[in-house]
């Protein structure tokens, strides 16, 4: 219709019509792969991995690695198929002296009260787990029985020593101790004894500290290098420092751990443009530790994508003194303000000082201000003038 009026050309229509409205126009750039999730998890897919036999000569670390429906299973598995092993061994012993169907003066039986399979899988189940009513027990006169009574105790201990230690590893992983460690969702990049520094929040929610506590940071990015090697996952470590300095911390509250950007860091050309999905660029944080309680190393890790650090920003104080202690308030543990930061890169903040003084200039006169408004707002409206007081 549109057309019948001249408002739009026939040529333009038909062309509209032809295409396929179901079809984007438009392929937005999806996000970059992470390459380790916000749980510490690696985002890393192992195939074609042919030597699977290297599996197999770890038995322990395999069966601890597994998922619980696999191990819960493995552990079924084992004491049934053993269970059912011996109980077929007895079952052979028995038929072979002929104590399945006794005749009237016949010789001792091997194994008292076996009469059929259901018979031997029970007593195979009281050998292997000493549960022992008393109803059936080995004689005297196999001693085969005998050696196949010791094997079974040997094989039964065997399983109970890898199979419950497998359970008992499971189920006290380090990882699980490092659920309690939280990073702040956002990294922040704000100015700090004059320079730019890279900032995240680090806590611990348990009351049990984690003993000689170190915390690495490292950039992954895609370089290439000068002979034209294409490195897709470059790792450079980057030095992180906290309130007294070095990498050893004292976990006790939550404490901002911070990098100084200079011109030995890989976030010297970084600038507030930079800080979008397109980026590529990821930085990971870990934090190793010895649990108090157990004594088992621990490892907390997170990343954050340029996305995720925010230009111009400082974490809130959550630390506070209340009836003569220090009460933590988590519910900001990830809340920033805005703070006057200079929007150029550490570099170009080092080769021209006067953006930092313009920055400090501005800041000064802004309390200033505001402070002189305030003070014109309260000034009283009405003067007494001298005549008035003679």
């Amino acid at each position: 219709m549109l057309s019948r009026k001249g408002i739009i050309p026939e040529e333009y229509v038909l062309t509209r019509l032809a295409e396929d409205p179901a079809e984007p126009r438009y392929r937005a750039r999806e996000r970059r792969a992470r390459f380790v999730s916000k749980k510490g998890n690696c985002n890393v897919a192992h195939k074609n991995i042919r030597e699977q036999g290297r599996f197999l000569q770890d038995v322990f670390t395999t069966l601890v690695d597994l998922k619980w429906p696999h191990t819960l299973l493995i552990f079924t598995m084992s004491f049934l198929c053993s269970w059912l092993l011996f109980a077929m061994a007895w079952w052979l012993i028995a038929f072979a002296h002929g104590d399945l169907a006794p005749r009237e003066g016949a010789a001792e039986p091997c194994v008292t009260s076996i009469h059929s399979f259901s018979s031997a899988f029970l007593f195979s189940i009281e050998v292997q787990v000493t549960i022992g009513f008393g109803g059936r027990m080995v004689t005297e006169e196999c001693p085969l029985a005998i050696l196949i009574l010791i094997v079974q105790n040997i094989v039964g201990l065997m399983i109970n020593a890898i199979m419950l230690g497998c359970i008992f590893m499971k189920t006290a992983q380090a990882h699980r101790r490092a659920e309690t460690l939280i990073f702040s969702k956002h990294a922040v990049i704000a100015l700090r004894h004059g320079r730019l520094c890279f900032m995240l929040r680090v806590g611990d929610l348990r009351k049990s500290m984690i003993i000689s506590a170190t915390i690495h940071m490292q950039v992954v990015r895609k370089t290439t290098s000068p002979e034209g090697e294409v490195v897709p996952l470059h790792q450079v470590d980057i030095p992180m420092e906290n309130g007294v300095g070095g990498n050893n911390i004292f976990l006790v509250a939550p404490l901002i751990i911070y990098h100084v950007i200079d011109a030995n860091s890989p976030l010297y050309d970084l600038a507030p443009s930079d800080l979008h999905h397109h980026q590529d660029l990821e930085i990971i944080v870990i934090l190793e530790g010895v649990v108090e309680t157990t004594g088992i190393t621990t490892q907390a890790r997170t990343s954050y994508l340029a996305d995720e650090i925010l230009w111009g920003q400082r974490f809130v104080p959550i630390v506070a003194e209340e009836d003569g202690r220090y009460s933590v308030d988590y519910s900001k543990f990830g809340n920033t303000i805005k703070v006057p930061t200079p929007v150029c890169t550490a570099r170009q903040l080092d080769e021209d000082h006067s953006l930092l003084e313009a920055l400090t200039l501005a800041s000064a006169r802004g309390p200033l201000r505001k402070r002189s408004v305030a003070m014109a707002k309260s000034k009283p409206k009405f003067s007494i003038s001298p005549d008035s007081l003679s």
